[in-house]
């Protein structure tokens, strides 16, 4: 084979011959627009309201949602920037750049998003008020009580009483961002805009979202397939 190699006799690229098993991670649609009407409802007296918000509306990561500063939002013209997420390295919170081009994006902040971070704002400017000298400013749009980065895990202490109230005890908060995915498909929006939004690097990602379907729309489907051959 090398000698065929030398003398260029190989008439094809071998290496496309090699399969290379696509990587494989869990992918749920999330919850319905009923639900995610019901969180927004349910969070209103949450400190971490506008994060629901941000995340339903915007498709945030929440390493993007925690790692948001102030600087990166202009209520006035109404957009927001995403530079920046907190992740945890060799152990460490840090700040890192947005993982790839698509990742780092400018997101529009409209109708609720918009007025929820105006009065989400004002409640921090209270909050540090309150936390006196303990408050460490560091611009962040959702930071711990003493406006420090906040500790990623600890979003769980928000997340699993709200999902339960709303009757989505298994949903994962990454949920959420497959939530918007799927409710923007839905109404319509060219996927190339969903896109956009949720920062996906290829659209085939956006459309794995949507195409995975609940096991209520199985249902349905078999049922519709009963009632013509059955």
């Amino acid at each position: 084979m090398q000698n065929a190699v030398r003398e260029e006799l190989v008439t094809r690229n071998v290496a496309q011959l090699v399969r290379v098993p696509s990587p494989k991670y869990r992918v749920n649609r999330g919850i319905g627009a009923e639900q995610a009407h019901e969180l927004i409802e349910a969070s209103q007296d949450d400190r971490l309201h506008a994060l629901y918000v941000l995340t339903l509306y915007l498709g945030m990561r929440r390493a993007e949602l925690l790692g948001l500063r102030w600087s990166d939002v202009d209520l006035d013209t109404g957009h927001l920037e995403i530079q920046q997420t907190l992740q945890r390295v060799d152990g460490e919170l840090r700040f890192v750049p947005a993982k790839t081009d698509a990742s780092e994006r400018t997101l529009p902040l409209v109708g609720r998003c918009r007025e929820t971070l105006r009065k989400h704002r004002a409640g921090q400017l209270w909050e540090a008020s309150e936390a006196g000298d303990t408050w460490q400013d560091h611009d962040l749009v959702f930071p711990s009580r003493v406006g420090t980065p906040m500790e990623p895990d600890n979003l769980r202490r928000s997340w699993y009483p709200l999902r339960k109230k709303i009757g989505a005890s298994t949903t994962r908060f990454h949920d959420l961002r497959h939530t918007c995915v799927t409710l923007l498909l839905n109404l319509g929006v060219p996927p190339h805009v969903v896109r956009e939004i949720a920062g996906h690097s290829d659209i085939g990602v956006t459309m794995k979202i949507y195409a995975h379907a609940s096991l209520e729309e199985k249902r349905a489907a078999v049922r519709k397939l009963d009632g013509r051959i059955g």
